[in-house]
């Protein structure tokens, strides 16, 4: 590389930015054309997709080499050798001295150059050296007894980087000393540093959060951080504004300008006058209340000035930058950075439990580590003595215990804005989740706690503002949050009489809110709004009988939603609380154990599901009648529990007996009867009758799609259910195309985890693999069966369904050891958790037997096919279609072992009845009919075999596997 200009990237761990800065600028100066991160990539951008068109664009990869460069979560050495290491031509620069063996092997051998250790001058030559090859000198070298003098690659400019490091503490410094234990926040400083650099100098930045969250901590590390960019550092404690001249005074007789007899206002001006001209400071002002009282304070020349605020309202006056509490990594960083021998999970549930607050965090790290205490005792009394335990531990760099910052605050508030802090303890009972505005709003006139005119439409925005301004909410367009410990505190300090008054508004406010119908996903970001403030457990929602309604659908919401496990943990508490209160016939109760029923079915556990619905269907059946629609709805779910089960008989006799009843008092549009209806096409559909099963759900897909719409989630279940039928009556490529667009519906209503999207991508898997399209199909098992085993657990039904699937589609790509491993893994846990003969454990069997003949083991593959076609024979019936299934099975295998009789016989049988029940021309029947050929030409009996093949294209004979 020569002197010519070049595009460089430059890669550096967050924590060497002010190299980096460093060295850009003076590639730039010396014509070059630099491409940095923090300069050139905007928030939201694509990380990835930057980063590759940086790459393509750049001649050559600068890598500031340090040990936060090489730290294990950075990059995988996949990356590294992909962006970095075999980069046509990569120049690393140390920042620091490095161990060979501690780099990566893809870069322990690359040639580096040290900028460690040498004054700035000698690093910007090492700098135009290590970008220009070390090229051959046109004159001779100087003698080496002689100490060169470096010429700089460029000087210009009075606002260059200066050279980490290069010179110490600034000449002028007043920071307390850096917090030892200080974690996280990296992208925060980054941040903070960038609109420094980029943005107007004269513009103050204000760091703006409640008080806890750490802002005085971050602003104090990236006072030390970057202490070597500047040459004065003076920090201000500024929560009294009448103070900062007298502050402002020492800094100018610090600097040698002030005047004895000027006295402190006169004396601050003249400091201000004397920044105006003067680069290279930063004046830190710590904790100011109201900007107006500081704005005739801030400085404009061209240094920097940062402030810490609860306050977030600097318009006019400064840029401001919210601060929130911890990224819960971050938490668990700082966790077990303090607490020796805290797990992950450990960490996780205590950062949860303190609202990621650093403030708090802090506090609980010193009870734990130096306070006596265990974490489990700690956590213990977090829940029942919240505010004893959180004026308890000490927390270096904060001014206060959490509980004492919330106390000082409220008591601040309580003399001008009563208002404000009623409202603080009215939305102390709810959850830590954002409160909609209009929710108050509209109920006001019905509260009794807060004072004031109730027909005031300004009062919200009076009660918001003080809260906001001291810290206490957090406000954004249309919500606002308390934070779960300010909450905690408050509801300690709260009299008992005064508890039930405010509780008492509490409830009539949210059971005034109405989100809409919880099937519908339109409305559910209402009810994802409103839910977590009804499940509070302060709130005891289930002791209010004003809030019954609302409760029993915001179940139906979680379960349509697909939030099972929370749907069940609310319906369990409800049905227990209502069942001891009401009487386990009380219509609301029956209500609960039916969405519990649901949930526990959602859950897997079909045999408990079972025992819930049946004892509400007989209760219903006494106290309702056998028509009464709710009666109906428990009969319905009883059939789905049956179905689940693997009882499609007795399931089939109830979806028929329950779509009669509704037909008949409901009408046949009525969505509870199109339920049933789909309900008993699916069951049809198990049971192999796929003419019937495929007429009731093409109508019953026809008057939902023209009663609820084509993308209703009951539509879309149908859609989904007509996807199945043309699969199984081989006609894949229209069941391709309908489970496809199914699928895109339901990702885009419904999510891409919902349990629906999750079946649909599992079914189009399906579909694929029949199609022998084996790679796309493996693709979407494995990327559903991630998903799965997330949300719903690895012993779910449906989990291991998908991978059973992606055990035949491992089979089906030749990888047979893999897929015996997956299979024999899967039928284990069906066996355990379904039973033996379970259709799914049956199936799954099945599998393992065709993959166990691809791998020779003939005698082990006929035992358990054999095992498993005796098992379907007796509960599934000798025509069904997984019953042939196995019988086609067993004939391949005793083929394979030369016992080509039996497998005559067999496979006249299973051609026979395919004939019947699923038409000469499906692809079973076809590939029944090519192996029966293929065995009677075995027996010497070509004549049949070739009138067999007559009428048919020559298909070469699989053994293969029916998917469902």
């Amino acid at each position: 590389m020569t002197d010519q200009a070049q595009h460089f990237f430059i890669s550096y761990a967050g924590t060497d930015r002010a190299w980096a800065e460093w060295v850009g600028w003076h590639l730039e100066q010396a014509g070059h054309q630099v491409i940095l991160d923090v300069w050139d990539w905007r928030t939201g951008d694509n990380l990835v997709q930057r980063m590759d068109e940086a790459l393509k664009r750049a001649d050559a990869v600068i890598a500031l080499f340090s040990t936060s460069y090489f730290e294990d979560e950075r990059w995988t050495t996949e990356e590294w050798t992909a962006a970095v290491a075999h980069r046509d031509r990569l120049i690393p620069l140390a920042l620091e001295p490095l161990n060979t063996n501690d780099l990566p092997r893809v870069l322990a051998a690359k040639l580096r150059k040290n900028l460690h250790g040498l004054d700035e001058s000698a690093a910007q030559t090492a700098l135009h050296e290590a970008v220009n090859s070390g090229s051959r000198p046109t004159a001779p070298p100087p003698f080496p007894g002689t100490v060169p003098v470096a010429t700089p690659i460029s000087t210009a400019g009075q606002s260059k980087p200066r050279l980490p490091g290069s010179s110490g503490q600034p000449q002028v410094w007043s920071v307390r000393r850096r917090n030892p234990d200080f974690a996280g926040r990296e992208t925060e400083i980054a941040r903070l540093r960038e609109s420094f650099v980029k943005g107007s100098k004269s513009v103050p930045q204000v760091l703006h959060g409640m008080g806890g969250v750490g802002k005085s901590q971050l602003v104090l590390e990236y006072a030390h951080r970057f202490a070597d960019q500047y040459d004065l550092v003076w920090w201000i404690d500024a929560e009294q504004p009448d103070e900062i001249p007298v502050r402002y005074t020492e800094l100018a007789d610090r600097l040698g300008i002030a005047k004895p007899d000027a006295g402190a206002e006169a004396n601050a001006r003249a400091l201000l006058s004397h920044l105006d001209s003067r680069e290279r400071w930063l004046l830190i002002l710590d904790n100011i209340e109201d900007p107006a009282q500081i704005e005739p304070w801030l400085a404009q020349g061209p240094g920097h000035t940062l402030i810490t605020s609860r306050n977030p309202n600097w318009a006019g006056t400064a840029r401001a930058t919210p601060l929130n509490v911890f990224t819960r990594t971050d938490s668990l960083t700082y966790l077990q950075g303090r607490v020796g021998g805290m797990n992950d999970d450990q960490a996780d549930i205590l950062a949860a439990d303190l609202g990621d607050l650093p403030l708090a965090l802090a506090q609980a790290a010193g009870v734990i580590a130096h306070g006596g205490m265990s974490l489990d005792l700690y956590q213990q009394l977090l829940a029942t003595n919240t505010t004893q335990i959180l004026e308890k531990g000490g927390a270096p760099g904060y001014p206060a215990p959490v509980a004492a910052t919330v106390t000082i605050a409220a008591n601040r508030l309580a003399e001008h804005h009563p208002d404000a802090v009623a409202l603080l303890h009215l939305v102390a009972v709810f959850g830590p989740e954002p409160i909609r505005n209009t929710w108050l709003e509209t109920v006001r006139p019905r509260l009794a706690t807060i004072p004031g005119n109730p027909d005031d439409p300004m009062w919200l925005h009076e009660a918001l503002s003080p809260l906001s301004r001291y810290g206490l909410a957090r406000t954004e367009s249309g919500s606002f949050q308390i934070h779960r410990l300010t909450q905690a505190v408050l509801r300690d300090q709260t009299p008992p009489d005064q508890a039930v008054a405010i509780r008492n508004d509490a409830v009539i406010l949210l059971a005034a809110v109405n989100p809409g119908d919880p099937q519908l996903p339109d409305f559910w970001p209402d009810w994802a709004a409103l839910t977590p403030h009804l499940i509070a457990r302060h709130l005891a929602a289930t002791e209010q009988p004003e809030l019954r309604p609302t409760l029993l659908d915001a179940t139906h919401y979680l379960i349509r939603s697909g939030q099972t496990r929370t749907a069940r943990d609310l319906t369990a508490s409800a049905y227990s609380a209502w069942a001891s209160n009401l009487g386990q016939d009380h219509p609301d109760t029956l209500t609960a154990a039916q969405f519990l029923g649901h949930a526990t079915a959602d859950l897997g556990e079909h045999a408990e599901s079972r025992r819930i619905i049946e004892d509400a269907l007989a209760r219903r059946r006494r106290t309702l009648g056998d028509d009464h629609p709710h009666t109906l709805q428990s009969a319905n779910d009883l059939a789905s529990a049956l179905h689940k089960l693997g009882e499609h008989a007795e399931a089939r006799r109830m979806d028929e007996d329950t779509l009669t009843r509704r037909r008949r008092t409901l009408g046949d549009d009525h969505p509870d009867t199109l339920q049933s209806a789909h309900n008993l096409a699916v069951t049809l559909h198990n049971l192999g009758e796929h003419a019937e099963s495929h007429r009731i759900i093409e109508d019953t897909y026809a008057r939902r799609r023209r009663t609820l719409g084509d993308d209703h989630p009951h539509t879309l279940q149908s859609a989904s259910a007509l996807g199945a039928d043309l699969h199984d009556v081989g006609e894949y490529a229209e069941s391709r195309r309908v489970k496809e667009d199914t699928l895109a519906r339901q990702r885009r209503t419904l999510g891409d985890d919902h349990p629906d999207t999750l079946q649909s991508a599992h079914n189009l898997a399906v579909t694929l693999h029949e199609l022998g399209e084996y790679t796309e199909s493996r693709r979407i098992i494995e990327d559903t069966l991630a998903r799965q085993r997330r949300t719903l657990g690895d012993d779910h039904p449906d989990t291991l369904q998908s991978a059973s699937t992606l055990g035949a589609d491992l089979h089906d790509v030749g990888e047979y050891a893999e897929s015996r491993r997956v299979k024999e893994d899967t039928l284990a846990r069906q066996r355990r958790t379904l039973g033996d003969d379970h259709p799914d454990t049956l199936q799954s069997a099945h599998n393992l037997a065709v993959t166990l003949y691809e791998l020779g083991e003939y005698t082990e593959s006929r035992r358990i096919i054999e095992d498993a076609l005796a098992r379907r024979r007796r509960t599934l019936g000798d025509d069904h279609p997984d019953t042939l299934q196995s019988t086609y099975g067993l004939a391949i295998t005793l083929y394979r072992l030369r016992q080509h009789t039996a497998a005559v016989q067999l496979l006249e049988d299973v051609r026979n009845r395919q004939r019947r029940t699923l038409g000469d021309d499906h692809p079973h029947t076809t590939a029944a009919t090519h192996s029966l050929a293929n065995a009677l030409t075995a027996l010497g009996r070509r004549f049949e075999a070739q009138q067999l093949l007559a009428p048919q294209k020559q298909k070469k004979s699989r053994f293969r596997r029916k998917h469902r």
